[in-house]
């Protein structure tokens, strides 16, 4: 038996169909939306610098790769977003301007209230790439 539905009585739904959703995408939906925001905020930077940037976690945290080098990790913490170049020598060239920080070897720590500014991010992250190539 067919059944036929008149064309007006035909309900359509439209469905929204999200873009490709990246590992780090997924990492961040599990992030509290209040630290959340800090790295998303670092990834758009970088994503700035370098657009083609591939998106992946290592060492558990969400890191932007170019060419397949890692040249910008970063996460969150209890009192701190972590800035991870991927490679000392940033954190050193950098240091005079990242006074207001705390620094490691290998670590940029950037309180929640003081976000790092986002001309000394891209300075950083532009040395990076540079090294890389």
């Amino acid at each position: 038996m067919v059944v036929r539905i008149p064309l007006e009585d035909v309900i359509l739904v439209r469905i929204q169909v999200p873009q490709h959703m990246t590992v780090i995408d997924n990492y961040l939906k599990k992030i509290e939306p209040a630290k959340r925001k800090h790295l998303e905020r670092i990834r758009t930077i970088a994503k700035q610098i370098v657009p083609d940037a591939e998106e992946v976690i290592s060492y558990g945290m969400p890191t932007l790769q170019h060419k397949g080098k890692s040249f910008l990790g970063f996460d969150t913490h209890a009192n701190h977003v972590g800035i991870y170049p991927y490679g000392g020598e940033e954190i050193e060239v950098f240091k005079d301007k990242l006074s207001a920080f705390g620094l490691s070897r290998g670590t940029i720590k950037v309180p929640y209230d003081q976000p790092i500014p986002e001309n000394l991010l891209k300075e950083i992250i532009e040395h990076r790439i540079q090294r890389l190539s």
